[in-house]
């Protein structure tokens, strides 16, 4: 299985508001950018969706590492997740895209990292800048 290294972080300007997204697959000394957003959302949304559309950019099984400063997605990907699953997601905020991760990852082996936000690293830095980015062009349109 191919080792994938999947960076994301997400931004929400106003929490709930205009959002975005971004990510960085890495491949060995390959990478791919991915960012979207929405008009109207949170920030734990944006970054759940980041990890999803970054494993939903993957075209066969892999062994994924996802790299995110946010503790919500690293602790429900990690901890909370099957405990969600076996009371059906009750009290559980976010089933639609959490039932969308457990889609995604199926067929891959994936862990989840956390690390601190805003603290240099570069490829966070990098994210949170697509997120941001992308986040303020959707508050433009609006």
């Amino acid at each position: 299985m191919k080792k994938i290294n999947l960076f994301c972080d997400g931004s929400a300007l106003g929490n709930p508001g205009p959002g975005g997204y971004g990510v960085v697959l890495r491949f060995g000394d390959k990478e791919k950018e991915i960012v979207g957003g929405e008009e109207h959302t949170t920030n734990n949304r944006m970054e759940l969706l980041a990890a999803i559309e970054g494993l939903r950019a993957l075209r066969e099984p892999c062994n994924v590492e996802i790299i995110s400063d946010s503790s919500y997605v690293v602790k429900g990907i990690n901890e909370w997740l099957s405990s969600w699953i076996k009371r059906d997601f009750k009290k559980v905020k976010n089933v639609d895209l959490w039932k969308e991760y457990i889609k995604v990852s199926a067929i891959h082996k994936v862990k989840a990292t956390w690390v601190r936000g805003h603290d240099g690293h570069e490829e966070n830095e990098r994210c949170d800048k697509l997120a941001r980015d992308y986040a303020e062009m959707v508050k433009s349109k609006l």
